[in-house]
């Protein structure tokens, strides 16, 4: 498969994993494809908590139902409608839960290139998911961000030490199948911008002949 065929494979998956828990060495290929990430001064400020127990898969997956409904009461009527089929997680189901944390501490004081823009760290952290994505997707695995969390609770859950912060719950395991069109498509919630909507030349606003 090429980056490319990765790319536009590549979906949010929440209801089509099998139950089947990803095999180690395929698991290693998806970190070791994460790791291999660019940084911001090389610092590789990520790291994968790996949580495989059943009990507390079932724990975290009852705090995101739990969140998941504090969204859905606050919704209008007409949206929560469309929003009441959207799964929005695959906890227990994926059978593998991949918490990614990010360390602003890690390489020391001085980061080269983080000095001006100290987001330059989450954004090395985005780019080691991104690449797992893309990894598993040539794999033909699925992956799931889990967003519905409370931060904190995930950083108790984990046992982060101070400073290190929870970026994502990823489920991670083998599917059925990949949809051909995203959830929030099929569902209705929100379509994709035109690609040309999203470029500008030279300033903003002003668009491409």
């Amino acid at each position: 498969m090429s980056v490319y065929d990765a790319i536009r494979s590549r979906r949010d998956v929440r209801a089509e994993f099998t139950g089947e828990v990803i095999a180690d060495e395929v698991l290693a290929r998806l970190l070791d494809a994460a790791h291999h990430a660019p940084s911001v001064g090389n610092t590789q400020p990520w790291d994968f908590i790996v949580v495989r127990d059943p009990q507390r898969l079932k724990h975290f997956a009852d705090h995101v139902a739990a969140k998941r409904k504090e969204f859905a009461d606050s919704l209008p009527p007409e949206r929560a409608q469309v929003f009441d089929p959207i799964k929005v997680e695959g906890v227990r189901e994926s059978g593998t839960g991949i918490v990614v944390t990010y360390d602003h501490s890690r390489g020391g004081t001085h980061i080269l290139g983080r000095a001006s823009i100290p987001e330059t760290g989450v954004f090395s952290a985005a780019l080691a998911i991104q690449n797992l994505w893309l990894a598993a997707a040539a794999e033909g695995i699925g992956v799931g961000w889990v967003s519905f969390y409370d931060r904190d609770v995930l950083a108790d859950f984990i046992a982060a030490p101070d400073g290190v912060v929870p970026i994502a719950w990823l489920c991670v395991g083998p599917v059925e199948e990949f949809q051909t069109v995203p959830d929030l498509e099929r569902f209705g919630w929100r379509n994709r911008r035109p690609l040309a909507d999203a470029i500008h030349a030279d300033v903003f606003g002003k668009r491409q002949d």
